[in-house]
């Protein structure tokens, strides 16, 4: 075992999740950032596109936490644990199937995008122009897939590693490419004509395209603690089997989020192109929340899937419990402000009355409860590394049904519209991180020994 692993499993947790967590934060922020500047660029063209953005917003979405979160928790769990264990040869043979794998998604999401993309789209309420520039944007989205899931399965490499500073290194420089970038092809400009919301998936692709290159270049090169080597290109079962058997659970809770999210979108498209709009600039928050918390949430899938990996599980709580609480409070505090003071989100992107409605009464209703978001998804990234998602896919299930359920019953059944949709959504996030913590407090970490 290497000094560098032997010093993260015996640091202490609070400063260790802190120095890691740090830059990870950052850059997360940075790239979060990235998704609010586009909508800005496309809010310059008008309200139709901004619906057309708030359709496809939950496939990107999708794309970003199967690539980046469940696989890429995967992968750094499967490594950590390696490496835990003093394996560094089979923590080398995993990056190969890291890389298969992240293939194999991209051409998974781009078969079902082309058989049922419109399809899914028109059931969201997508029709006339704001469906074909969704359209549009998800065909240049998943033909270019391929890059987003190899940067998320390269990135979770080097954290597995417990290297933390240079994906997010990377991550700021992907969003110093992609942001004006977005704003070139979007708008148009330097003589490229606009390409509308198109724009912001080309740049999207094309950016993590230049990062991944990157990666790959000094896991070849780089002196790092372990590297990708030829020597180590044999495919196995058991290493494919590493990965999957965290990544098979892991891919149930994104899809279920985001099945929370399309079909709310769905919901809310029943109440108008203005509504839709809204509702996509205000849940646009949980996209700033989810980067917020994957900074620290990858630090602990780290450092829990070493302890594990090392035997140490009464440290592997210590590290979860102390990063969830954490994440509890920055998700809290930046739900909490932005509910106490929704003017000034808003009219960032737009000025229609309606639609700044909307989006108002989501940030007052929903924020608060993005403290309890923050400590399930913190926990959810640290199970990842202890091997044990049954509880989390069992909360992100009991969110789905409760968000859905409520929202068709506060919308409909008792008339409160908009509102009811809002309150459905924040009741189904509480609920989501009480069942995630009572689990590990109950012991569902030390049963998977």
């Amino acid at each position: 075992m290497d000094t560098r692993t032997q010093q993260l499993l015996s640091a202490p947790p609070l400063p260790l999740l802190i120095r890691m967590a740090t830059p990870n934060s950052i850059a997360f922020f940075i790239q979060a950032g990235v998704s609010m500047a586009e909508v800005w660029f496309v809010g310059q063209l008008g309200t139709t596109s901004l619906a057309a953005i708030a359709l496809v917003f939950p496939l990107l979405m999708l794309t970003q936490m199967m690539s980046g979160g469940a696989m890429g928790g995967a992968v750094a769990s499967s490594i950590a644990r390696s490496l835990g264990a003093g394996n560094v040869q089979q923590a080398e043979g995993l990056i190969w199937h890291a890389i298969a794998l992240a293939a194999a998604g991209a051409i998974t999401f781009l078969v079902v995008s082309l058989l049922f993309g419109n399809t899914f789209l028109a059931f969201l309420g997508g029709e006339g122009d704001v469906l074909a520039q969704a359209s549009r944007y998800c065909l240049i989205l998943f033909f270019g897939g391929f890059f987003l899931w190899l940067l998320g399965s390269l990135s979770a490499v080097y954290r597995g590693m417990g290297n933390m500073q240079f994906p997010a290194m990377l991550m700021i420089l992907n969003a110093c490419i992609q942001v004006p970038l977005s704003g070139v092809l979007i708008l148009g400009a330097f003589g490229v004509p606009s390409m509308g919301v198109v724009g912001a998936a080309v740049s999207a692709i094309t950016s993590a395209a230049v990062v991944s290159s990157i990666m790959l270049w000094r896991l070849a090169y780089g002196h790092l603690t372990i590297q990708l080597r030829r020597e180590r290109l044999r495919f196995q079962r058991e290493l494919f089997n590493d990965i999957l058997v965290v990544f098979r659970p892991a891919s149930l809770s994104p899809l279920l989020s985001v099945a929370t999210i399309l079909t709310l979108t769905a919901i809310v498209g029943r109440f108008g192109e203005h509504a839709l709009a809204g509702y996509g600039i205000g849940s646009r928050i949980e996209f700033l929340i989810v980067p917020l918390v994957f900074g620290l949430g990858a630090a602990m899938t780290s450092l829990v899937g070493m302890s594990v990996g090392a035997g140490d599980q009464s440290r592997a709580e210590t590290v979860g419990w102390t990063g969830g609480f954490a994440a509890c409070l920055v998700a809290g505090l930046v739900g909490v402000a932005l509910a106490l003071v929704p003017d000034w989100w808003a009219p960032l992107f737009t000025q229609h009355p309606e639609v700044i409605t909307a989006a108002t009464s989501y940030m007052q209703i929903v924020g608060p409860a993005y403290a309890f978001f923050g400590l399930g998804l913190s926990l959810y990234f640290a199970s990842q590394g202890a091997g044990a998602m049954r509880w989390p896919v069992l909360a992100t299930i009991a969110r789905f049904l409760l968000a859905v359920g409520g929202a068709l019953l506060l919308a409909f059944q008792f008339k409160l519209g908009l509102d009811g949709i809002f309150y459905a959504a924040a009741a189904a996030m509480v609920v989501y991180g009480v069942m995630i913590a009572g689990s590990i407090k109950l012991g569902a970490w030390r049963r998977t020994g």
